[in-house]
């Protein structure tokens, strides 16, 4: 097949095609989605005002991790995924650890995702059956990660677009509605004065704003998809610092904006938790389909995430794949004519098949749901190792003097680390997230034990 001569070829056939503006848009498809449309006003009605600073100081945590994987990324190009420098710096049996449970989140994560696309088509479409939209749009967003890596890059430009201008959207009207004293149909009046006006930073009390930080960290999850894309990304290089220390001041100026906004236009105490605060505020500003409208947005939302998570899955397995000894694993490391892990994308996205099966049993969706929640919790154990390889990284012969290198290292590393630490400690201090933590916890130490006891059979049998 003729390349053209802008498109840089790596050496494992896989193709450089993916752009700064892409980039920033995968990360914004990771890590911006239906957390803040529909879940926004759950995280309000907790802390009020405050959760500006859990969001202000999340957001410098995430922007501290991006630098660490940024600077690993800029000094190993051709890394698939930011998890395989957990094997290199850290430990090869933890590196293993986290690129499998990694993979596992991901795989949770799509098949989340495909399970609320059916939810918000059936708002519209109520006679369809949830299987068949399920296997409709994986469908379709599988054969988009099937062609060139930059049709995958263009479709999730397009869908990440969609969010920015609601978004966009929302802030101007709020800025408007807040210009002008707009006075709502509940009596109160679009103010500035509605976010500062008696305000305390424990509302509901201390408890409420801890647990308010996880929560929100998990908003952010997606954002380390930059770490992902660098292998397929034109002039590495160039792009990946630029696009890491533009993304977080994006994803912070749209997260806080919109908020700001939505507690201007009404005050906060107002504001149903259960209900989308972007259709209360469209609602607010006189605009009847505001249901249809945010609807909408939350389709683009869900299958933009679901579209990243196709395309990391088939990555990170894919790597797993070319550092595995194992012949069996030889299978998923064949690349297409089109520079695709074809095998891998396949595979892993078959995985998600089973989502709409799933989802047919009450039983089995319960399962999922605590399964899924156990993986999101392990995400928070691979950005620790992540910032552990960092951190070894930089005392390992391969630290580049003159790399993308994260700022003041020997301080904000192990603040990051201590960081992630509390957030997961304080799962256990939530009735509702104590059981997921637990089993995060009893997954990594049963991993690592049956690796352990694998790896001394093995020296056993060569001993012998």
């Amino acid at each position: 097949m003729a390349k053209s001569k802008e498109v840089e070829i790596n050496k494992d056939g896989t193709i450089r095609g993916l752009s700064n503006t892409a980039v920033q848009m995968i990360a914004f498809g990771g890590s911006i989605g239906t957390g803040l449309f529909l879940g926004a006003g759950s995280t309000i009605h907790r802390t009020g005002p405050s959760i500006l600073f859990v969001y202000l100081i999340i957001g410098l945590f995430f922007f501290l991790m991006m630098r660490a994987i940024g600077e690993m990324m800029y000094a190993d190009p051709e890394q698939h995924t930011f998890v395989s420098f957990i094997g290199k710096y850290v430990n090869p049996r933890l590196g293993y650890f986290a690129a499998w449970s990694y993979w596992l989140e991901l795989i949770l994560a799509g098949m989340a995702e495909l399970t609320a696309i059916s939810t918000y088509v059936k708002y519209w479409f109520p006679g369809v059956p949830a299987w068949l939209i399920q296997v409709f749009f994986l469908l379709v967003l599988t054969i988009v990660n099937l062609a060139m890596v930059s049709s995958f890059g263009k479709s999730e430009t397009f869908l990440s677009g969609i969010k920015i201008l609601a978004i966009i959207a929302l802030i101007g009207l709020g800025i408007y509605l807040v210009s002008t004293s707009h006075r709502n149909p509940s009596g109160t009046t679009a103010s500035w004065g509605n976010i500062f006006n008696h305000f305390s930073m424990f509302p509901n009390g201390l408890h409420q704003f801890i647990n308010a930080f996880p929560m929100v960290f998990f908003a952010f999850q997606g954002m380390e998809f930059v770490g992902i894309t660098t292998a397929e990304t034109k002039q590495p290089l160039k792009v990946l610092p630029r696009a890491v220390n533009q993304i977080i001041g994006r994803i912070l100026l749209f997260y806080i904006g919109s908020l700001l906004i939505i507690m201007a236009i009404t005050p906060w105490n107002t504001l149903n938790p259960n209900e989308s605060p972007f259709v209360q505020i469209f609602k607010l500003a006189g605009l009847p389909a505001a249901s249809q409208i945010i609807n909408l947005v939350v389709i683009a939302a869900a299958c933009s995430t679901l579209n990243s998570a196709i395309f990391s899955t088939g990555r990170h397995l894919y790597q797993l794949a070319e550092e595995s000894s194992a012949k069996s694993m030889g299978f998923f490391t064949k690349v297409s004519k089109n520079g695709i892990p074809i095998v891998s994308v396949l595979f892993s996205a078959g995985m998600m098949i089973l989502a709409p099966i799933i989802s047919s049993f009450n039983s089995l969706s319960t399962a999922f749901a605590f399964i899924a929640s156990v993986s999101s919790d392990i995400y928070i154990l691979v950005c620790i190792l992540t910032m552990v390889a960092h951190y070894r990284y930089r005392q390992s012969a391969d630290f580049k003097l003159n790399g993308f290198k994260m700022p003041q290292y020997r301080w904000s590393n192990p603040l990051t680390i201590a960081f992630f630490i509390a957030i997961f400690v304080s799962l256990f201090f939530n009735q509702t997230s104590i059981w997921p933590a637990i089993g995060a916890l009893a997954w990594g130490l049963g991993f690592n034990a049956l690796l352990s006891y694998r790896h001394k059979r093995v020296e056993i049998a060569e001993e012998d």
